[in-house]
């Protein structure tokens, strides 16, 4: 074929990659319908007649490598795959399953290659990544209970003090979606750990007069030791006494 098609192009000239690949598929075209030598057909015929009718529709999903790893279950019902944890049904304790890792997901088969588990694959962040549904009851029951919302952000925030509580409070009621502020709100209580409670009163105090129950504003008090430093006094009115002169003296 390729000295047919060489033969064919000799003493051509073309200007571009494409008007040869024209020419050479116009070429291709007329070489499959061409009569076999020694047995009847073509390439064309013999296509349609035999491998045309057995075609199968491609995919609707592109074709994505994927790497296999087997792995046992262990008694915390999360597998590793490249430093990361994913968790599968904790029923499948000390069975046999296989990781499917593709670019962006981590597919879990057990042992009669049925799906039992999905996530999408990590790279970074945490090195857990967990399904609440595979959890056992307890530990469902457990994390439920864990699981902080407004509520409990506030009842937090008042065993710290009124002050905190006044900030934690007002964070909470300033977002159109509450739970938006929950990042912040675990920022900001927990810098009694490191401060005290005493000085988070103190810098919520003064957040609140700022007019600014933010993490950044109060984490910068913190920081700074600004909640150390008392709020300015205002002067006291001078007491009158025979040396003062009042306006009238100057006139």
């Amino acid at each position: 074929l390729e000295t047919w098609l060489l033969e064919w192009l000799r003493g051509k000239q073309f200007f571009s990659f494409a008007n040869l690949n024209v020419e050479i598929q116009g070429r291709l075209k007329e070489l499959a319908k061409r009569p076999f030598q020694k047995r009847k057909g073509s390439r064309q015929s013999i296509f349609e007649a035999i491998d045309k009718p057995a075609l199968r529709p491609l995919p609707y999903t592109q074709y994505e490598f994927s790497d296999y790893v087997k792995r046992r279950t262990p008694a915390n019902y999360h597998v590793e795959y490249d430093g990361f944890y994913y968790s599968v049904p904790h029923e499948l304790y000390k069975q046999l399953v296989t990781i499917r890792a593709m670019t962006t997901t981590i597919e879990v088969l057990n042992e009669n290659r049925e799906r039992v588990a999905l996530h999408q694959r990590n790279y970074t962040g945490s090195r857990y990544v967990t399904n609440v549904n595979h959890m056992p009851p307890h530990h469902r029951h457990q994390h439920h209970a864990n699981r902080f919302d407004g509520t409990k952000y506030r009842i937090w925030a008042r065993s710290i003090g009124e002050q905190t509580y006044a900030a934690i409070d007002h964070l909470l009621s300033s977002q159109i979606v509450e739970e938006q502020a929950y990042r912040s709100c675990m920022g900001i209580l927990q810098c009694s750990n490191r401060y005290g409670n005493e000085r988070l009163e103190s810098a919520c105090n003064k957040a609140i007069t700022m007019n600014s129950c933010t993490y950044s504003t109060i984490t910068t008090i913190l920081k700074n030791g600004q909640d150390k430093v008392s709020f300015a006094k205002r002067d006291k009115p001078t007491p009158l006494h025979e040396n003062l002169r009042g306006s009238q003296a100057y006139a």
